[in-house]
């Protein structure tokens, strides 16, 4: 009996003691954890997260679009020969930068030796009408003939002087010397496209044998959005990024709308449009060439303020634009409106104020980060 008290005794005693360990343990608060996205600085450093300003802008662009670089009707002109014959000596190759009026190649041709025969026979019966005119005009003048023969002669004369005249004019087209060679020269300055002839080959009127490109400007065609299509006006501002300087800064090249078409593209679901943009300095790597596909960013003519972030920091997540906000400790996504990037800077026209902080590197952390 005495056993079963003291037992009963101790089971009650550590009950008492785990609802007294337990109710303890209820009062004392719990360790929160912290919320998705905070980071000391320590942890920033090791994950390369760094941050800059949204910055105030005056005008956003109206859009980015891309483009092809093209040449305008102008720059690129085809070399012909006047008359069909034979390359006797071609004088520059593909690629190769020419002044206007040098030669390009030396073509003989048989039907020049036919023009310089032709002029020489004209030229002998102009004298010889010249000669007979003023006989038939003096023998007028006396009496002894009819003043209709007089007449006659001079009609056969300006006929005899038409005749000339127009195996002059046959020559100097041809460009030949006595020997029936031409010389086709460069009818602009530029760099040699295409060669399409070789040494001792044939030359005919319907092939051109060269083409020179003017690299001084160039055009762009675009394809514009039909959110776009009703904003784009020609003689609107535009931008092309064309690539890194020798600073490492981007690098671009102004230039303006000329044209958009009237009618939407049913394959593409775009508008075409085309502009003109200025040469490339010499310091870009990589420059301006012909076929080159780059993004073109439409100025527009509005004054819509908006703020301008580095172009790494904008992100994509399904079909919406991100950015992180720095808010303390803490890194917040947040949908933004990208209306353009150019010069390595998207310009965001809504979801950002000037002056907030948002993280330009470690991105994909904190898309990790924010995605727990």
């Amino acid at each position: 009996m005495a056993r079963r008290i003291i037992l009963s005794l101790a089971l009650c005693s550590a009950f008492a003691l785990a609802a007294g360990c337990s109710d303890q343990a209820a009062e004392e608060p719990q360790e929160k954890a912290p919320p998705a996205g905070t980071l000391d600085a320590e942890q920033m450093k090791r994950l390369g997260i760094t941050t800059a300003p949204a910055q105030a802008v005056d005008a956003v662009p109206l859009g980015t679009v891309p483009g092809q670089v093209t040449l305008p009707p102008e720059a690129r002109v085809a070399v012909t020969s006047n008359f069909p014959g034979a390359a006797v000596r071609v004088y520059v190759i593909e690629g190769q930068e020419v002044k206007r009026g040098q030669p390009l190649a030396l073509v003989r041709a048989a039907e020049p030796l036919q023009i310089r025969g032709e002029l020489a026979r004209t030229q002998a019966e102009l004298d010889l009408a010249e000669a007979r005119a003023r006989r038939l005009a003096q023998l007028a003048k006396e009496g002894v003939i009819a003043e209709a023969r007089s007449e006659e002669a001079q009609a056969a004369l300006r006929q005899a002087r038409a005749s000339v005249s127009e195996q002059q004019r046959l020559a100097s087209l041809a460009g030949a010397g006595a020997d029936g060679t031409m010389t086709l020269r460069a009818p602009i300055s530029g760099r040699v496209a295409h060669v399409a002839v070789e040494t001792g080959g044939p030359v005919d009127g319907m092939t051109a044998p060269f083409v020179i490109e003017n690299a001084s400007a160039y055009s762009v065609d675009l394809q514009l959005p039909e959110r776009l299509a009703k904003s784009v006006r020609p003689g609107m501002p535009v931008e092309v990024e064309l690539g890194l300087g020798e600073d490492g800064k981007p690098m671009v090249v102004g230039g303006k709308i000329l044209s958009v078409a009237p009618s939407l593209d049913p394959m593409t679901r775009s508008i075409m449009a085309k502009a003109s943009i200025g040469a490339a300095p010499n310091s870009i790597q990589g420059g301006l060439v012909a076929g080159k596909n780059v993004m073109v960013v439409i100025a527009g003519q509005s004054a819509q303020p908006g703020v301008a972030v580095p172009a790494n920091a904008v992100t994509r997540v399904g079909e919406d634009d991100l950015v992180f906000v720095r808010s303390g400790n803490r890194f917040v996504s947040r949908k933004v409106t990208v209306s353009g990037q150019a010069a390595g800077r998207a310009y965001i026209s809504a979801g950002l104020k000037a002056g907030e902080a948002v993280a330009v590197s470690g991105i994909a952390e904190l898309k990790a980060m924010t995605a727990e």
